[in-house]
C-alpha cells in the first residue's frame, strides 16, 4: 500500500477517503517541514507553514491539474508560505540558511549582487531544472527519492537532470560560476 502512486492516493482523498490522506500527509509532511525550516522558521513558525499549505493543498484539490505532480506542488507551496511568513515577521530570507558574514558594506553589497544574479539566473533556467535546483538549495538533507516523490520524476533521473540543470545554471551565471 506504501508504493502508492501520489496520483492515485490525491483522487482517493478528493473523493473523501481518509486512509489516503493519511499516506499522502505521511510521504511528504516531512518535506514540507524540511522546507519551511530551511528558510530559517522556528518550530512554530515551520509548523505554521506545513498546516498552511495541507490547508492550501485541501482548498484546491479539485483544482489540480495532474494530481500526480501534487508533491511537486506541495513544495513550491511550502516555500511560497514559507517566504510569506518570513516577510510577516520582517524578516529576510538567509542565503543558505546562514546570516551573511559581514565584514564591513561592501561584503553587504557584494552578497546582494551575487544573490539577485543567482535568482536571476534561476528565474531564466526551465521551470523543471528551477524546482529541482530550489529544493537542492533549500533542503539539501532530501535524498534523491525525496525530491523524486515531490517533483514526481524517477528517483534515476535526479541526479542525471541535477547534472544538466547544474550547467544551466552556470550558462546563466557566465563568469560568476
Amino acid at each position: 500500500m506504501n508504493d502508492e502512486r501520489t496520483g492515485d492516493l490525491v483522487t482517493r482523498a478528493g473523493r473523501g477517503d481518509q486512509a489516503a490522506w493519511r499516506m499522502i500527509v505521511d510521504r511528504y509532511s516531512r518535506l514540507l517541514c524540511a522546507i519551511a525550516r530551511s528558510y530559517g522558521l522556528s518550530g512554530a513558525d515551520a509548523d505554521d507553514v506545513v498546516q498552511t499549505t495541507w490547508l492550501r493543498l485541501v482548498e484546491r484539490l479539485s483544482l489540480l491539474r495532474d494530481p500526480a505532480r501534487t508533491g511537486a506542488w506541495l513544495a513550491v507551496t511550502a516555500r511560497r508560505e514559507s517566504l510569506a511568513t518570513l516577510r510577516r515577521l520582517g524578516r529576510e530570507r538567509p542565503l543558505h540558511g546562514h546570516g551573511p558574514s559581514v565584514t564591513g558594506p561592501h561584503h553587504v553589497v557584494f552578497g546582494r549582487d551575487l544573490a539577485s544574479s543567482v535568482g536571476a539566473a534561476l528565474d531564466a533556467v526551465p521551470p523543471r531544472c528551477r524546482s529541482l535546483l530550489e529544493l537542492f538549495i533549500a533542503s539539501p538533507q532530501l535524498s534523491y527519492s525525496e525530491i523524486s516523490a515531490a517533483l514526481g520524476v524517477p528517483v534515476g533521473s535526479v541526479g542525471p537532470t541535477r547534472a544538466r540543470c547544474l550547467t544551466h545554471l552556470r550558462r546563466r551565471l557566465g563568469g560568476l560560476a
